[in-house]
């Protein structure tokens, strides 16, 4: 089985252009491609996290991958999938959230020389001309068919800036630059992005020529992602200091039923035949499957160590043994509190169980919240702070425990 029939058997291929010359470029380790990952937060996520793995499933067959960091695009912000216009960025928090993205991506993709490239679309976007964009890019685009792009329609109702409506012309220009400095000759996306994607195609085609090797493949990326990154209070990242490698592992280990193989298969590199095996499984038996999933996941991001001492916490806390040193905790400090003790809504935000107060309240009113072993009903219960330096066991529901101490 060459890679790009691997791709399709794992279920990452939705649609594609050009199949027969894009398997004949994939399954010989000749393509050159790029995936974009626009700068928004100061940390990549579980969304970004299906993407890398085909970079380096691509990479590992021989293919470059390029990471292009959106330091140019993020200016504008990409309108699929919101509602509402993107807050905007300064310059100076853009660039330190592109100084986290290479950080974190370094320890995942092999970035020595020849192997892969990252680069930032600032380098070019951030210096074009405006009436040179109009004349010799904007001649190319057709309004029309712009606005029949779905990442478009779904905004018109409530309102669709101008600053917002030139994103597709910006992405489409990347693929452009970057097709004449590195020959790149194939993009991936995600199927919210596929408009803009072809958007990018076209355009090498109507500067270059015909000829011009430019190729797109759009992949399941951003549905599934989006879906897979986002738990009740907020996004699970792949930063050790914003989502703890326990988190992380509890995270996959939680995963619905249906959910857990197409998992496996996008986002582990166990073989399909072991994969298979494990859809065999039934009942309180998936869990099993579930553990190999999120041990695998947590291995691939933060390490063979903290994946095992993951594994052994959840162990250890789910079979009531005594070791939970590697239970996520959080310090507090003597500001924390107020008459030696601290309310049980602020140490739930405190330690990051919970987004708000509101939110607080209605888990602690709905019975899902326990300290050490006792259920805490009473939103205006306080925890002593002789209790907390003890080593305070925080529950969250029935899988979801933290540690909060002195």
């Amino acid at each position: 089985m060459g890679v790009y029939e691997e791709l399709v058997a794992r279920g990452l291929i939705a649609q594609v252009t050009d199949e027969k010359e894009i398997r004949e470029l994939v399954n010989n380790g000749k393509a050159t491609f790029y995936i974009g990952f626009d700068p928004t937060a100061d940390s990549l996520h579980v969304g970004h996290f299906m993407a890398l793995c085909l970079m380096k499933r691509l990479q590992m067959a021989g293919n470059k991958p390029i990471a292009l960091i959106g330091g140019g695009t993020a200016m504008v912000g990409d309108p699929s999938g919101r509602t509402d216009m993107r807050q905007m960025m300064t310059p100076e928090t853009i660039q330190h959230n592109v100084d986290c993205f290479k950080k974190q991506m370094s320890r995942f993709i092999d970035f020595s020389e020849g192997k892969a490239l990252m680069v930032n679309n600032a380098d070019w976007l951030m210096d074009l001309n405006y009436v040179e964009v109009l004349r010799e890019i904007g001649a190319h685009f057709s309004v029309n068919r712009m606005l029949t792009a779905e990442c478009y329609k779904q905004r018109m109702e409530k309102g669709l800036s101008f600053l917002e409506f030139n994103y597709m012309i910006m992405q489409s220009y990347d693929f452009y630059a970057l097709y004449k400095k590195y020959g790149c000759n194939m993009q991936f996306g995600g199927d919210d992005q596929w408009s803009n994607m072809l958007g990018g195609t076209e355009l090498i085609r109507r500067k270059l020529g015909k000829n011009a090797y430019a190729m797109t493949i759009n992949l399941l990326l951003n549905s599934e992602g989006k879906k897979m990154g986002k738990t009740q209070s907020g996004a699970v990242w792949l930063s050790a200091e914003k989502t703890s490698p326990y988190d992380f592992y509890q995270y996959w280990r939680n995963v619905d039923d249906s959910d857990v193989i197409k998992c496996l298969k996008m986002l582990t590199f166990l073989p399909l035949e072991e994969i298979d095996e494990l859809a065999k499984l039934e009942g309180s038996e998936l869990n099993k499957a579930k553990e190999v999933l999120a041990y695998e996941v947590t291995k691939l991001i933060h390490g063979e160590e903290e994946a095992t001492k993951a594994q052994e916490t959840a162990k250890a806390l789910f079979g009531n043994k005594a070791n939970l040193d590697n239970m996520p905790t959080t310090v507090l400090s003597d500001s924390d509190f107020t008459d030696n003790s601290i309310g049980v809504l602020a140490l739930l935000c405190k330690l990051g169980l919970t987004a708000s107060n509101g939110e607080a309240r209605r888990l602690v009113t709905q019975g899902g919240i326990s300290v050490n072993d006792v259920k805490v009903t009473d939103p205006k219960a306080v925890i002593s702070k002789d209790e907390i330096a003890q080593g305070a066991i925080v529950k969250k529901g029935k899988k979801v425990f933290h540690k909060a101490t002195l």
